[in-house]
């Protein structure tokens, strides 16, 4: 990538060992983001600063384990690092569930659904 203006789509697959299917489809995903230039014939060209988004994106998704809707989200807030070693998660807190399981509600809920689950296999087995 030193001096290329333009890379062409086959190039940057090789470069980064993602399907040229995936790059499509994130185009897709992140138009803002990814933006190729289109040549004759519909072929797509990446410039340098394009193909580095497409970097961070793909070890976002790959190797920090986000999702589409993550780096959507990144990408949204502006907040797209450089590169995904600048991306530092963040936490969140993994809330307890505070009612107890024998809680006299919980344990009343499960009676009518076990009784209305009896009911109904009674009913199919009388047809």
């Amino acid at each position: 990538m030193d001096n290329e203006y333009f890379v062409s789509i086959n190039d940057v697959v090789k470069r980064l060992s993602v399907p040229a299917h995936t790059l499509r489809y994130w185009e897709k995903q992140f138009p803002t983001a990814i933006r190729p230039v289109t040549g004759t014939g519909g072929r797509r060209y990446y410039r340098p600063e394009t193909i580095e988004k497409i970097t961070v994106i793909r070890d976002l998704l790959y190797k920090n384990g986000l999702t589409i809707a993550g780096v959507k989200k990144l990408i949204h807030d502006g907040k797209l690092p450089r590169a995904a070693t600048e991306f530092q998660p963040t936490a969140t807190p993994i809330v307890a569930h505070t009612t107890p399981v024998s809680s006299p509600s919980i344990n009343d809920d499960i009676d009518t659904v076990l009784d209305l689950l009896k009911t109904a296999k009674q009913l199919l087995n009388n047809q």
